[in-house]
């Protein structure tokens, strides 16, 4: 029997899931990449987090990252080589919902305390 597979902390769900290209001509099936898939190509790519920064922030182990990584990395680019639609949805990931203390000094400004804000602010809005 397989091992159930761990959630992955993911800090923030993207502002846009889907994309594809703007001249109309897709060609074949859509590709589908996972929150947790996301958040390793954000972190590593767009926070310049090293791979076990990565996962200790996610939660999991760095060889979990660098497969997760590799994945994401390589849907990214079939979409991207082969004009597919890419849409982003789904995995094993909890939220982080504004609860803890700010992820990291690089991930500050797209983590915890941004989404502890939005909280913040709906419930203002509600009262």
């Amino acid at each position: 029997m397989p091992r159930p597979r761990k959630c992955r902390k993911v800090c923030a769900l993207p502002q846009s899931r889907h994309f594809g290209p703007l001249d109309g001509k897709r060609c074949g099936r859509q590709v589908i990449m996972t929150v947790d898939e996301y958040e390793t190509l954000r972190l590593i790519d767009l926070a310049g987090y090293t791979q076990e920064e990565c996962a200790a922030q996610m939660g999991v182990a760095r060889t979990t990252v660098q497969g997760v990584y590799n994945e994401a990395r390589r849907k990214m680019a079939d979409a991207l080589v082969n004009g597919r639609e890419l849409l982003i949805d789904g995995g094993d990931y909890d939220l982080c919902q504004g609860i803890q203390a700010p992820c990291n000094k690089k991930c500050r400004q797209m983590c915890c305390r941004k989404d502890e804000n939005r909280i913040n602010e709906e419930m203002e809005n509600n009262e």
